[in-house]
């Protein structure tokens, strides 16, 4: 079973995010923050992490910066979800996929499957 980190400020997202991905057959963790998600990957290292951009104490692009300069952590795919475009991140600001807000349950759970390397579900 592949677990997910889901780091978001807004509880209802983490709250659908977890009960949509647990129904799928994953083991779902969630942090509220950058720093929290840390705290998390020290417990149980996930195998995909879902992030958002724009939070409060340790945001989507501080917490990739950190994960980048951690050579265990650094290989950790990341889905970064935004309202902001992808166009819009800085240059340093560079997760393995992105998911502009709001997207469908469909867009969702294929990029999951495409950073997990396995086959998207119909």
């Amino acid at each position: 079973m592949k677990t997910l980190l889901v780091v978001d400020d807004e509880v209802g997202i983490t709250e659908a995010l977890n009960d949509l991905l647990s129904e799928e057959g994953f083991h779902v963790l969630v942090a509220g923050n950058g720093r929290e998600a840390l705290t998390r990957m020290a417990e149980k290292r996930p195998d995909l992490i879902l992030l958002d951009y724009m939070m409060p104490v340790m945001d989507g692009r501080e917490l990739l910066l950190a994960l980048q300069a951690d050579a265990a952590l650094r290989h950790l795919p990341v889905l970064m979800m935004s309202a902001v475009p992808r166009s819009s991140l800085p240059p340093d600001c560079k997760p393995t996929g992105f998911l502009r807000k709001p997207f469908t349950i469909d867009r969702l759970l294929m990029e999951v499957n495409r950073l997990l390397g396995a086959t998207a579900k119909p």
